[in-house]
């Protein structure tokens, strides 16, 4: 009797280190499954290279490296003011190891036009920039100051070119609050940066609307110059440049940049990401490169924030083109 006994346990013993064995594979890969991030995530800029969009994407990514230990790898997909970039990453799983640039021209779109996609297409992750957008001439341009532009736009409508990034983005949304106002101008829209700013360097426009920061070099190198700073106050590295308020047109939506996911996605995998772009916009480097933008020092905002920012900026892109429709 004591020898079956004794054969019975160690049986049992035999089947359950068998089982241990068996099932540590299995444990093992379920728990690299659970783990976020698993492999490089993709970061979609949906503009070509050069631009604002790029430079954020290429500089915010080594360092999300560095906190996730992951790659993320920035693929420039331009076209459709950014909706060419959506469509990407809505065709991609729900998963977090897709993230999309998301900016204030792209979200524009919901606003003036047909969009591709919805709000509740997307999952905002975090805001990482706030900043204005000017009108900028070439530095030996005929216009010498705002007053200069808007005498001419106005004695001759529908006669300068502006470079934009686009139809249905903000840079439209502004210049047709302005042409409301009787600022007449014609919008030469390029989706890659680079064409925008060789085409006011080249004088095939006469005037460029963008953000200071992501024209840096061409204004420290005097080639350009900016004559208005849409917004209600002037900035203190322009501080001899107006403010669209104060020549009397209350216009200057924001230009911002955030982050999203697809919707369905887990929203602890959401958190997992807005706390890295977080720990990113703490670092010294990226306040650095805040302050070669001329963005808002507090730029950065988190998921839920993030979220109500959007929805409001929608609500003021959609009053501002809603206006301008009835005039």
């Amino acid at each position: 009797m004591k020898k079956r006994v004794q054969k019975y346990l160690v049986t049992v013993i035999v089947l359950f280190f068998s089982a241990a064995m068996l099932a540590g594979p299995v444990l093992k890969e379920a728990a690299a499954q659970d783990k976020y991030p698993s492999r490089a995530i993709e970061y979609i800029i949906p503009w070509g290279p050069g631009g604002g969009g790029d430079q954020i994407g290429r500089k915010t990514g080594p360092i999300l490296e560095k906190f996730l230990n992951v790659p993320f790898p920035v693929i420039n997909v331009p076209g459709a003011t950014g909706g060419t970039g959506i469509t990407k990453m809505l065709a991609a799983p729900a998963d977090g190891h897709s993230i999309l640039l998301y900016i204030a021209d792209t979200h524009a779109v919901l606003a003036t036009s047909t969009a591709s996609w919805k709000m509740t297409d997307l999952v905002p992750v975090a805001r990482l920039m706030l900043c204005p957008s000017f009108l900028f001439v070439a530095e030996n341009s005929r216009f010498k100051s705002w007053a200069d532009f808007e005498k001419e736009a106005k004695a001759k409508p529908g006669t300068l070119k502006v470079a934009t990034l686009g139809f249905g983005s903000v840079d439209d949304i502004t210049l047709s609050y302005l042409e409301g106002k009787g600022v007449k101008i014609i919008q030469v829209p390029y989706s890659k940066p680079s064409e925008r700013y060789v085409s006011v360097l080249g004088t095939h426009v006469d005037a460029l609307y963008e953000q200071a920061g992501d024209v840096r070099q061409y204004i420290t190198g005097k080639q350009i110059k900016p004559i208005l700073i849409f917004g209600p106050q002037r900035l203190p590295a322009f501080k001899d440049v107006p403010c669209s308020r104060e020549v009397g047109y209350d216009v200057g939506l924001p230009q911002f940049r955030s982050i999203v996911v697809k919707a369905g996605t887990d929203p602890k995998k959401v958190k997992v990401l807005s706390d890295a772009f977080g720990k990113v916009a703490a670092t010294p480097e990226y306040k650095a490169f805040l302050g070669e933008h001329y963005a808002t020092a507090d730029s950065y905002l988190n998921n839920e924030e993030c979220t109500k920012f959007i929805l409001s900026e929608l609500d003021s892109m959609n009053k501002t083109w809603g206006a301008k429709k009835k005039k």
